[in-house]
């Protein structure tokens, strides 16, 4: 085992987003013993996040790494060294690949056709580089289809799993999902396969851990993929997706409880 993906926010995170929370809120160093064991087995951690450039730039240095991955996949920086893995589209003429989705009329449509099924995800919206964050609850097929029909077929919404937070206009919804517009190149799959590529990683070298379909599409390119059990929790239809997939499996854990669990599963095999 050579690089463990792992995404924060339901995953490596508790509660209100703490490394040292599980997922009620009580006091947890199961995400720090998860990291420790990479460390110690000389194992890369990569995150891979929803979360914008500048956030999840602080987030690898805190726990000591050099290569992450941001805003769904649209980014990926190693060494320092960004690459945007938006399919071509990319920051210019002084306006940010946000401002480009914004100024194509797409953001604006999706909230037009969804009223009290879809708002932007406030406060984490603003100040982003790729991404446009919405919550809600639509089906993103769906979205996908008007997005074709009205000549944006280059961007795509990403289902980056659920939140706790919403506003009376969502009150009525049965739960809260976070969405990402964005190109439709970018995926968290593909910023993990150019990972692997750079470093030299084989597939049966790297798992990834994650709470949601966007996090499921890394089984593509590693060995193993797990899901932490909150996840099958919240979204019980991810069952179908997973099923018959031997390369994923389910984390009897929570959160880091589930990390842990991965990470420490995954090295005893390979010591064996």
């Amino acid at each position: 085992m050579r690089c463990l993906y792992v995404d924060l926010d339901g995953t490596l995170l508790g509660r209100g987003a703490s490394l040292l929370s599980d997922a009620d809120g009580n006091f947890s160093n199961a995400a720090v013993r998860a990291l420790e064991a990479c460390h110690r087995a000389g194992v890369e951690v990569v995150i891979y996040t929803g979360r914008r450039e500048t956030q999840v730039r602080e987030d690898a240095r805190l726990i000591g790494q050099s290569a992450y991955i941001f805003e769904a996949g649209s980014g990926l920086v190693v060494d320092g060294e960004l690459e945007w893995l938006t399919g071509g589209l990319e920051p210019r003429d002084g306006k940010t690949i946000h401002d480009q989705i914004t100024d194509c009329g797409a953001p604006a449509l999706l909230l037009e056709r969804f009223p009290r099924q879809l708002e932007y995800h406030e406060p984490w919206h603003v100040n982003r580089e790729v991404s446009h964050l919405f919550r809600g609850l639509v089906d993103a097929f769906e979205v996908d289809e008007l997005l074709r029909d009205n000549g944006h077929d280059h961007l795509r919404l990403v289902d980056n799993g659920t939140v706790h937070s919403r506003s009376e206009a969502l009150a009525g919804l049965p739960q809260v999902r976070a969405y990402h517009l964005v190109p439709r190149a970018a995926s968290k799959a593909g910023a993990v396969a150019r990972h692997m590529q750079i470093r030299g990683y084989t597939p049966q070298e790297c798992i990834a851990v994650g709470d949601s379909r966007e996090d499921l599409g890394a089984a593509a390119a590693v060995g193993t993929f797990w899901f932490v059990a909150n996840a099958l929790e919240k979204d019980p239809t991810l069952r179908e997706a997973i099923e018959g997939r031997a390369k994923v499996r389910v984390a009897e854990g929570r959160n880091g409880e589930g990390v842990y669990e991965a990470v420490v599963t995954t090295l005893a095999a390979r010591r064996g």
